[in-house]
């Protein structure tokens, strides 16, 4: 097979007769930085997961999975063309929207009722694009009229209701597990035939943020099965990171990989209702 790209967690290869195995690794990545050392399984919960969701999901959009791979974290797909739109779906305001809404009073330039704060539920799920950055720059938020502007309308309408519905049927099954799906974000391309299909990963704790129902409460930062987890130590005085100066992610320290891994198998475990067993 033929190496054909590597990101920050994933890396293709070209069959022999033109189709992709894609590969996830355990490699995990936040603020743009892929950070070490690696989260045990994690490329294999990821690759299991997005299998389950998008069986969930085939009656919504088509995928582009043809079979599962030689192991765990791999699987065989075809090759997309792939829309150079990140679709995000919010049904709750965190994360980078809520700087968004605290600046503008807006997410993506849809206009959010006052007083929302760090965990609100929003009044229904909003499309919140944003651009597709090259590796190691900053995806920036887009207006609905900007992704018109690059793709056109009928697209543009295609994308905004295959991601509210991935979201919609997304929060649907999560909340049977006692989970909220806070937001997701997706990856839409063509097939051969221009048929918009749904590829890379689906619904996972590294595409999406994953609460526990029964903890949520908005106003503060929510506990989650994603890598938010991680997140929040880098930004922790603990990590002793100094971001400002871009310098260098530090090394995760040993409980924070196992305590991530932990919750990446949580998430796996309760939305399938399968043992993850590695």
């Amino acid at each position: 097979m033929k190496h054909v790209h590597s990101g920050k967690v994933r890396d293709l290869y070209e069959t022999p007769d033109g189709l992709l195995l894609m590969v996830a690794s355990d490699r995990i990545s936040a603020f743009d930085h892929v950070l070490e050392p690696d989260i045990p399984d994690k490329g294999a919960i990821l690759t299991q997961l997005s299998l389950w969701w998008f069986g969930q999901l085939a009656d919504l959009v088509p995928n582009h999975v043809v079979d599962r791979g030689p192991d765990l974290r791999s699987v065989l797909c075809r090759k997309l063309t792939m829309v150079p739109v990140e679709c995000v779906a919010r049904g709750y305001l965190t994360g980078s929207g809520l700087i968004d809404y605290r600046r503008t009073g807006m997410v993506s330039g849809v206009a959010l009722p006052e007083g929302l704060e760090d965990g609100s539920r929003l009044p229904e799920p909003i499309f919140t694009p944003s651009t597709k950055a090259p590796v190691g720059q900053h995806d920036e938020p887009m207006t609905y009229q900007q992704v018109v502007q690059q793709v056109g309308s009928d697209v543009a309408e295609q994308l905004r209701e295959i991601t509210l519905a991935v979201y919609r049927r997304g929060a649907e099954r999560a909340l049977e597990r006692g989970i909220i799906l806070a937001d997701t974000k997706i990856e839409l391309g063509w097939d051969a035939d221009g048929v918009l299909t749904l590829g890379d990963e689906v619904l996972t704790p590294d595409s999406s943020r994953f609460w526990p129902k029964d903890t949520w409460s908005p106003g503060r930062s929510q506990e989650s099965f994603d890598k938010q987890f991680v997140r929040d130590w880098l930004t922790s005085p603990a990590s002793g990171w100094d971001r400002a100066n871009d310098a260098p992610p530090p090394r995760l320290p040993g409980e924070i990989v196992e305590r991530t891994r932990e919750r990446y198998v949580e998430a796996y475990q309760r939305l399938t209702g399968t043992t993850f067993t590695g």
